[in-house]
């Protein structure tokens, strides 16, 4: 029985971290690219969670939940994706964590480190990408300032060069819709006044 119980954790393991890298490469490419400040704080957010509500049940290695949070977030932010688990199982993405619950029943593992990534993972997506949609809804979190400065590329910055080729006349061809273009006399001093 300890060799099963260490074959299964082992294999567990290894399954985590392949889901981790995964769905954090699909979020961190997809949902989050150019965001690399609301990836850490999506990190920080569910850290912060797990950790309170882990010292509520008794709770140590949260690696797994973490991993499930992250599987929520992709898979609600994915739900049309169409998934294939082992060969055996197809479904949408929507469904994802709860094919995983299932399998963790199946290993016999403890559901609960599911149950909170599963929790987790549906209160920051509520608070990320459903309340701020709703009418009358606020954006509850927002990444703070110092994290943007840190990790995430100035986005408005001044460009002299795409701004003097956005005011330049482009060569090439008549003005569509606009008329003959005549063209204007600079007014003399003295013209126009009386």
């Amino acid at each position: 029985k300890q060799w099963y119980q260490r074959r299964v954790r082992g294999f567990n393991f290894i399954f985590n971290m392949i889901f981790t890298y995964r769905y954090c490469r699909m979020l961190e490419e997809g949902s989050f690219r150019g965001r690399t400040a609301d990836f850490i704080m999506m990190f920080l957010f569910g850290g912060v969670i797990m950790t309170i509500i882990a010292c509520f049940v008794n709770m140590v290695f949260l690696g797994q939940a973490f991993t499930i949070m992250l599987v929520y977030v992709w898979s609600k932010r994915n739900r049309n994706v169409r998934m294939n688990f082992f060969g055996m199982l197809n479904f949408n993405a929507d469904y994802l964590p709860w094919v995983l619950f299932g399998f963790s029943l199946l290993l016999d593992n403890s559901v609960l480190v599911d149950l909170m990534g599963i929790t987790v993972g549906h209160i920051y997506y509520y608070l990320e990408d459903v309340l701020p949609r709703i009418q009358g809804g606020v954006k509850v979190l927002r990444t703070p300032r110092l994290l943007k400065l840190m990790f995430d590329e100035a986005s408005e910055e001044y460009d002299v060069v795409a701004d003097e080729t956005a005011a330049a006349p482009q060569p090439g061809g008549y003005n569509w819709g606009e008329g003959p273009q005549q063209p204007q006399q600079p007014a003399q001093e003295g013209e126009g006044e009386e």
